[in-house]
């Protein structure tokens, strides 16, 4: 007789088999020309695994955005940084494709009051509150958000105004920042979870999209292929048509996946979908402002603001020292960049020179032009980058990369990186492990 467990892994044999040959007859389908996707792309291609790439843009690269509408000077809308240098894999990509590199420095920074007036702050008891206030929620039963950590704990109620300030600021700048979450939202248990490279940080001066075009050489990569749906065996375009997969590579972003856009023909792990519904998406909005002349301090990287409006137009960068350009790009993470985004382009232009004159003074000139983004408005992205927020299960990254569906689904990107996720090099990192994965025997 013929034992129940060997009469099952019978019957089950010839659906198996039947997929492996369809996995064998049709290329491995990437959804989306991101990092992610294209390094996902590259890596089958070295192992001599047939791919094609369906990118629902115009243009490749996704996150990863040059506008070239100054043709002297390309501006990244996207991410502008390697963050750390040293071993970083972007790194070893950027000499591969020949992109130079601009370090830029933290100790070449400016601070402002909110009048303007050069500050020499120190945030040492700032720090130490944040840090005491972290730690003490590290010790409580159930998580919570970083900014009640803060407001509850001991020394935020004894603080004075000035020090309540500088921990405001302080929370901006390293965490939300950093992390494109409101402190209302990031979790003080794993908020900070994660990794980083060590070296300096570096922009690329002629783009980073020379890393997206270098990763792209010799693949097979369809634009304005929108994608609709995924079922085994193959992806159904927004058009209606349907292209043959062997087996599926999602690498959208998170805010794609959470908006329920791209159906699914047969319900996920019930692990992955936990974590698509528990981790959240963050906002980092640019504006590069271009003048006529360099009218602020030209030795300086970073320019902090301590502003009337915590968090408003805090952070900015010059590319007066490293470029002798007189270029400003102002940051706006998480609820500033929310309060942002409902603004036109003219309107955002003429609130960061507002911030400007109220920074440098009245005569501080009329930007000549501008560029600015809305991230949580572009369709293909809704948001920047995922971050963790309360009530984050450790290990529901791991759960979201990986493998479903028997193999026949696989996904990728920032988002599923336990350690370097919201970073352009955990995009890569995830892009390169689903590949070599997949192709394991």
């Amino acid at each position: 007789m013929i034992r129940r467990r060997a009469f099952l892994a019978t019957a089950l044999a010839a659906p198996l088999i039947a997929r492996t040959a369809r996995a064998d007859a049709a290329p491995v389908v990437v959804i989306g020309a991101g990092l992610a996707g294209l390094s996902a792309a590259q890596a089958l291609r070295a192992r001599g695994i047939a791919t094609v790439v369906l990118e629902a843009r115009d243009r490749i690269g996704g996150r990863i955005h040059t506008s070239r509408l100054w043709p002297d000077l390309p501006m990244d809308l996207g991410a502008s940084w390697i963050h750390g240098t040293d071993g970083n894999p972007l790194t070893d990509l950027a000499r591969m494709a020949g992109a130079k590199l601009l370090p830029t420095s933290y100790d070449a920074a400016l601070t402002l009051g909110p009048d303007g007036a050069e500050e020499e702050i120190d945030l040492g008891q700032a720090e130490r509150l944040l840090t005491r206030a972290l730690r003490g929620a590290e010790a409580a039963e159930t998580d919570r958000s970083v900014w009640q950590a803060v407001t509850e704990s001991a020394d935020w109620a004894s603080a004075p105004a000035g020090e309540r300030r500088l921990v405001q600021h302080l929370v901006n700048s390293t965490l939300e920042q950093e992390y494109g979450g409101s402190a209302q939202r990031l979790s003080a248990w794993h908020g900070q979870d994660g990794a980083e490279f060590d070296g300096e940080d570096a922009l690329f001066p002629q783009g980073y999209d020379q890393i997206t075009a270098h990763l792209a050489r010799g693949l097979d990569i369809r634009l304005s292929h929108p994608v609709a749906a995924v079922a085994p065996g193959r992806v159904t375009l927004a058009d209606g048509r349907e292209i043959a997969a062997g087996r599926i590579i999602v690498s959208v972003p998170l805010g794609l996946l959470r908006s329920g856009r791209l159906a699914f023909g047969e319900s996920l792990d019930s692990a992955r979908q936990a974590a698509i519904d528990r981790l959240e998406m963050g906002l980092l909005n640019k504006a590069w402002l271009r003048f006529d002349r360099i009218a602020w301090p030209g030795d300086v990287d970073w320019i902090e603001w301590l502003g009337p409006q915590p968090g408003l137009w805090a952070e900015w960068v010059s590319l007066a020292r490293g470029l002798e350009q007189p270029v400003l790009l102002g940051f706006n993470a998480a609820d500033a960049a929310q309060e942002v985004e409902r603004l036109d382009d003219r309107a955002t232009a003429a609130a960061a020179h507002d911030a400007l004159r109220a920074m440098f003074g009245s005569a501080f000139p009329q930007p000549v032009a501008a560029q600015v983004t809305r991230w949580s408005r572009d369709p293909w992205t809704l948001g920047s980058y995922s971050f963790n927020p309360v009530g984050l299960v450790p290990g529901q990254r791991q759960a979201l990369a990986g493998a479903d569906w028997d193999g026949a689904l696989w996904f990728c990107g920032e988002a599923c990186e336990e350690r370097y996720f919201g970073t352009a090099h955990g995009a890569v990192l995830s892009g390169r492990a689903v590949a070599a994965a997949l192709a394991a025997p």
